[in-house]
């Protein structure tokens, strides 16, 4: 299970292998900005001589009681003054798993009523916003009633929505009918492959209909961006490898429907 909060300073090697992976962006945990984290100017030095954008910052929030805790909104407040150096970047937001999944509707509630007051103050700082629902088993989104609660909950002027498809096809859901029905809210997008038998898999071997996804992000006019990862064993022990890999997928296979 992926810890938001394990920090490393690994972002050179990153830039490099997203880069040499043919990718033109990145979606950065902040508990991976390391030496950048205080130095935004300098990421954007390094970007820039690398080709590069920063599509999104990953801000995990947790939203007890239904607001942002005072250090939450710290966090939140010096991300966001982070992401003015980088227009047109939004804010990720996953929401924090919790011990269980007891008094369910409420906390769901809690935090769809915090993200949505994140969400208008970064609207008015600039900056656009989305939460990301994870499918992990004490998560508080993990099926199609959850995704309901949250989506319909959202305010859409301030907060939109992060599909990922591999934590939708955990959920046991179609993502390519998650990305229709709910296709106004969707303000960025996280591609990784899954079996229907709950397995990460390599790229273009799980389950998930990616040319069907990204069909529908084209027939609706998105203009965001899609960030590609991968949860595999592999893609831990051999990351530069596997964007490699993954880049070559995307340009044979998904690049041919961007351009039509």
């Amino acid at each position: 299970m992926l810890d938001y909060d394990i920090e490393a300073d690994m972002l050179d090697k990153i830039m490099d292998d997203i880069k040499n992976g043919g990718f033109k962006g990145l979606d950065m945990q902040v508990a991976l900005l390391g030496r950048y984290k205080n130095e935004p100017e300098r990421l954007k030095e390094e970007l820039d001589k690398r080709g590069l954008e920063l599509a999104a910052l990953t801000l995990p929030t947790a939203f007890e009681g239904g607001h942002e805790s005072p250090t939450e909104r710290a966090n939140t407040d010096y991300f966001l003054n982070y992401l003015k150096h980088f227009p047109g970047a939004i804010l990720n937001v996953p929401s924090r798993i919790g011990p269980n999944r007891d008094n369910l509707l409420q906390r769901q509630k809690e935090i769809i009523k915090g993200a949505n007051e994140l969400g208008k103050r970064a609207h008015e700082n600039g900056i656009i916003t989305s939460i990301h629902p994870i499918s992990y088993k004490t998560s508080y989104w993990r099926f199609e009633d959850d995704y309901k609660v949250l989506l319909e909950g959202l305010d859409p002027r301030y907060m939109g929505y992060t599909p990922d498809v591999g934590h939708i096809i955990f959920g046991g859901m179609d993502p390519v009918k998650i990305f229709k029905e709910y296709f106004s809210l969707i303000r960025h997008v996280h591609f990784k492959d899954a079996s229907v038998n709950l397995e990460w898999e390599k790229m273009g071997e799980g389950d998930i209909d990616f040319a069907g996804c990204v069909q529908v992000l084209v027939d609706g006019g998105y203009k965001g961006w899609i960030m590609v990862e991968e949860e595999t064993p592999e893609a831990q022990l051999k990351t530069t490898e596997t964007i490699a890999e993954i880049g070559k997928y995307v340009e044979k296979n998904l690049y041919p429907i961007l351009a039509n």
